[in-house]
């Protein structure tokens, strides 16, 4: 047995291979272990081991189909990447019953990022702001000298906005430089822009640029949906009632505000990992823009129309591309666009926004109508009999048990298979 220690000296170096070969020995894997991290998926050898650093294999989750949605009167099949029970059930039921009221209606979402330039070390800042605002041509003209094919597109930097924020160093002058980037997330060419244009705006305002970077609030590439959700279809007057007295809570009161949000994110975070898309960024931007008027709030409304239907909406900003990065590099992330049949980024993001919507409306509904636990536990119950080693053909048998006597735990499932032997060996 070797001796455990990470400081492994050149382990970046080594050959996929052989870090295998070294993580194995260092921490006692075994045969079928090994095996597992054999097994590339989708990729080739070659192809994984350029994606991150210190590759040791790849990791694979479910991909599950959203069906019964239909977008700005476009019907939709929705690839969502999740390990969460129900999730996806969830997505499709709630698409069935606002397609009653003809689905969803998203507004249209522009492409458009930020990249901050923060400026430092300015003895007046008000000059610096006439002096950069009557130099914006130039500014602009060096950001898309960057990038002419973009531009050449219809994309590209068209303008800035000049923010000074107050902070323990003094004040600073922050330029939001405001880019087009039409089909891709983006954050790549905005960074690029922003690097280029930092030694001739040092030189206009005689200070210091110390951070030139993407910000992920993307408040500039916002989507918009709406949707009517029917009464009847929803369970009824009580469960509608129960599901706007949810949201007035959540609009109430932060801690409920963030499982609420959570909801909304099982469904655009399962679609944007689909879509090889950063979900980190996602994450963040949803979670800041629901700050943004300091205190953090739901990323939907509700209300109630004449007819006692339920009129859902979400704003969210989401910087989705559908070129570049692990979009194209993604093999599953190509064959995941094809089946969205989505045209541009813009349409990915209506489409996320879309399902967001409807995964939040389903978590409300069960919440409201008999508890989100039976549902979600009912699936679950399955992975917990699994967990505790009981035989694929008793799975079911099972889970079944665990639900009807609502004790779904790895220590009660093992107790039911053992009767189970038992009878059969009476």
């Amino acid at each position: 047995m070797s001796k455990f220690h990470s400081d492994i000296s050149g382990f970046y170096k080594l050959s996929l291979r052989e870090r295998q070969k070294t993580l194995s020995e260092l921490v006692n894997l075994d045969d079928e272990e090994v095996k597992l991290l054999k097994n590339f998926g989708y990729f080739k050898e070659t192809q994984i081991d350029t994606l991150i650093e210190n590759v040791v294999g790849s990791y694979q989750l479910p991909i599950g189909i959203a069906c019964n949605f239909r977008i700005n009167n476009k019907d939709y099949l929705i690839p969502m990447v999740i390990e969460e029970p129900s999730v996806v059930a969830a997505a499709s039921n709630a698409a069935r019953i606002a397609r009653k009221h003809g689905g969803f209606f998203s507004e249209k979402v522009d492409s458009i990022m930020i990249s901050q330039i923060q400026i430092t070390n300015l003895t007046d800042v008000e000059q610096a702001k006439k002096i950069l605002l009557e130099n914006k041509k130039n500014i602009l003209k060096i950001a898309n000298d960057q990038d002419p094919i973009l531009v050449k597109l219809g994309g590209g930097a068209y303008d800035f906005e000049l923010r000074d924020i107050y902070t323990r160093k003094g004040v600073m002058l922050i330029i939001h430089l405001l880019v087009n980037v039409l089909d891709a997330m983006g954050a790549n060419v905005v960074n690029t822009m922003a690097e280029s244009v930092t030694p001739y705006i040092e030189e206009l305002c005689e200070g210091k640029v110390n951070l030139r970077i993407v910000s992920n609030l993307a408040i500039h590439r916002l989507a918009k949906c709406k949707a009517k959700f029917d009464k009847v279809l929803l369970g009824g007057e009580e469960v509608v009632k129960g599901i706007v007295n949810a949201y007035e809570f959540a609009l109430a009161d932060p801690y409920r505000a963030t499982t609420h949000n959570k909801g909304i994110m099982n469904g655009i975070t399962a679609l944007t990992l689909a879509t090889g898309n950063d979900t980190r960024a996602i994450e963040s931007g949803a979670h800041a823009y629901a700050s943004l008027k300091g205190n953090y709030s739901p990323l939907t409304n509700f209300e109630v129309d004449a007819e006692g239907n339920l009129i859902g909406e979400i704003k969210i900003p989401l910087a989705l591309g559908i070129i570049g990065g692990m979009t194209k590099l993604h093999p599953m992330a190509r064959l995941n666009l094809k089946i969205l049949g989505v045209k541009s980024a813009a349409e990915l993001s209506q489409v996320a926004a879309a399902v967001g919507l409807a995964q939040n409306v389903a978590a409300l509904r069960a919440l409201a109508a008999e508890g989100i636990q039976r549902g979600h536990m009912a699936l679950h119950s399955r992975n917990i009999a699994k967990l505790a080693g009981v035989p694929e053909n008793l799975i079911d048998q099972v889970a079944k048990k665990l639900v009807k006597d609502n004790k779904i735990r790895i220590d009660y499932a093992k107790e039911i298979l053992q009767k189970i032997i038992d009878k059969k060996n009476l």
